[in-house]
């Protein structure tokens, strides 16, 4: 029995991948670095970290990229006669023109790229530049040797369909070049919003995967099939084949009308579309699609869109079909026997309690924008991760930051900070965040007028900055223990000096802010935890963290 989601927090647009009994599964990364996680599984339960593909500049450059671009939607493939691992993903520099419920009208900058490897864990080579035509791209490797790209197509037009269609071109592998005409193969369904493109064959048939209405509740997959790649496409009897809403007519009017959508959607996971598959047996497929775990009794998702597994089943009809069209939380492959229950940890690879002694950083971390290299060192002071700081928590440019997934709705997280800051301009701390408009910092810093250290928040909700402990703690040391936790909508901050005696500090939180629902105009990229320093200077001041936690945490804040 498998348990969804399989990969719990931020870990959206799954592509699946089967090489022999191998299972391997892309995710998009958007602004965080590197770019691109790749999952290993044997059982389809338990899941690690293998790869991260784009790990250098020269693959992926995203200084300077707003919040919620970079890398959307990779496609992971292989060519068995070559055993070449293909990888295709865009790298957004633009995506949103303005506020409001016309967010999506205007310009995306969407660069589509390519890079091979031998070896999926790697080296991948120094990427290809494919289009700009869109994103979602996506490789199909025909039986007859020949290579297509697909990919949406955004037109910027006021009064047009943004989402225009499905795009197909061939890839010419020797010379490194998409070549021959541009089709329209598909211009989606009445759903509408048409992304996320995949293509199948099977017993003759081309089946074109694709995501529709919307990255949110409203999301679904939909399938068509041709006997033709370039179409036309006849879409399944019984589309959507996945989606997380009961009654699509109602959702659409309650959208509309700003009604309540509760009534609309099936029990369970939400928001589940964007998919693709892979073979179990020959009548038995695999579905992997994103998905939401709204915290219980609202909307507010702070995880992000997971990764969740379904079962397909093809019948004569020469149609897959999912077991009720409804994402299920609990999902039986027969001949597979595997213990799922701790997916939330993907195994024994991450770790609760890092001290920092590794050569490197474990694979759950992240950078912003930019590679750790630039910023950290695990060698300066041996058993310690040192930050040099650099810009501030708004920069989309350099920040020196770390962070990982929240997976839990309970949680909790800890770190030691060894800081001596010289002026209000150099801090360090613990960061909770979503984007650079909704986090919740609490620093270490300096306070000229005292001549002391000083601990207190910085809080950003929907863009608007506050320090709302007043006056900051005074703080004598130079090391301070500090943590966070979370239950549902709980958030609280806490500091000790020798780490037995823990004081709050601040107000309660609310995580709501730090969800998709509260990014404004949109957000794709869920909850993060984890350690920064800052240096306004321009100094490159230091902070050493001595260890990190994340673990569960199944007690209340106020207990």
């Amino acid at each position: 029995m498998i348990k969804n989601p399989i990969l719990r927090g931020f870990n959206p647009d799954p592509s699946i991948l089967r090489v022999k009994d191998d299972f391997y599964i892309a995710v998009s990364t958007f602004e965080w670095f590197p770019g691109v996680v790749i999952y290993h599984s044997k059982d389809l339960g338990n899941w690690r970290i293998l790869s991260r593909p784009l790990d250098r500049v020269e693959l992926l450059d995203m200084a300077g990229n707003p919040s919620s671009c970079g890398v959307w939607a990779p496609c992971l493939s292989y060519d068995k006669e070559a055993g070449l691992f293909y990888l295709i993903y865009t790298n957004v520099r633009h995506w949103v023109s303005s506020i409001g419920k016309n967010s999506n009208n205007g310009f995306k900058d969407t660069h589509n790229y390519l890079t091979v490897a031998t070896d999926i864990k790697g080296p991948w080579l120094n990427s290809i530049y494919l289009n700009s035509s869109g994103f979602d791209p996506s490789l199909f490797h025909d039986d007859d040797g020949r290579k297509w790209l697909l990919n949406m197509q955004w037109d910027y037009r006021i009064g047009k369909n943004h989402f225009s269609g499905i795009l197909l071109q061939e890839y010419d592998p020797d010379s490194e070049k998409l070549v021959g005409p541009v089709k329209n193969i598909f211009r989606g369904t009445d759903i509408q919003l048409t992304e996320g493109p995949h293509l199948y064959k099977r017993n003759g048939w081309y089946y074109l995967m694709t995501a529709e209405g919307g990255t949110s509740y409203g999301h679904a997959v939909t399938l068509a099939r041709s006997r033709n790649i370039e179409g036309p496409y006849e879409v399944h009897p019984q589309n959507p084949i996945m989606t997380s809403v009961r009654d699509r007519n109602n959702f659409n009017q309650a959208m509309k009308t700003g009604g309540m959508i509760s009534t609309t959607l099936h029990e369970g996971l939400q928001k589940a579309g964007h998919g693709s598959i892979c073979p179990w047996t020959e009548d038995e497929w695999i579905l992997v699609h994103l998905c939401a775990r709204p915290i219980p009794g609202t909307y507010y998702c702070p995880l992000g869109r997971e990764t969740s597994l379904q079962k397909l089943i093809w019948k004569e009809d020469d149609w897959p079909y999912a077991m009720n069209g409804f994402p299920e939380d609990r999902v039986f492959f027969a001949g597979k026997e595997c213990n799922a229950e701790d997916v939330s940890e993907m195994g024994s690879q991450i770790k609760k309690y890092d001290d920092f002694k590794e050569r490197e950083l474990a694979p759950e971390y992240h950078s912003l924008r930019i590679p750790t290299d630039e910023f950290i060192s695990l060698k300066a002071r041996p058993g310690w991760l040192r930050i040099y700081g650099q810009e501030s928590i708004s920069s989309t440019f350099r920040q020196s930051l770390i962070a990982r997934r929240v997976q839990n709705f309970r949680f909790y997280a800890e770190t030691c900070l060894e800081f001596s800051p010289d002026n209000f301009q150099q801090m360090a701390g613990l960061i909770l965040r979503y984007n650079e408009k909704n986090q919740y910092y609490l620093r270490l810093s300096r306070d000229e007028q005292s001549g002391s250290n000083t601990l207190g928040m910085i809080i950003f909700q929907k863009g608007r900055m506050k320090m709302p402990v007043s006056p900051e703690v005074i703080v004598i040391a130079n090391r301070i223990y500090l943590s966070v936790e979370m239950a549902d909508r709980i958030i609280r901050f806490h500091y000790s000096i020798d780490r037995e005696n823990w004081q709050t500090i601040g107000h309660k939180l609310d995580s709501k802010f730090l969800s998709d629902e509260m990014a404004d105009p949109l957000g794709f990229t869920g909850m993060f935890v984890g350690v920064a320093c800052q240096d306004l200077s321009g100094k490159r001041k230091h902070a050493d963290f001595d260890y990190f936690i994340y673990k569960e945490n199944r007690l209340n804040p106020d207990s």
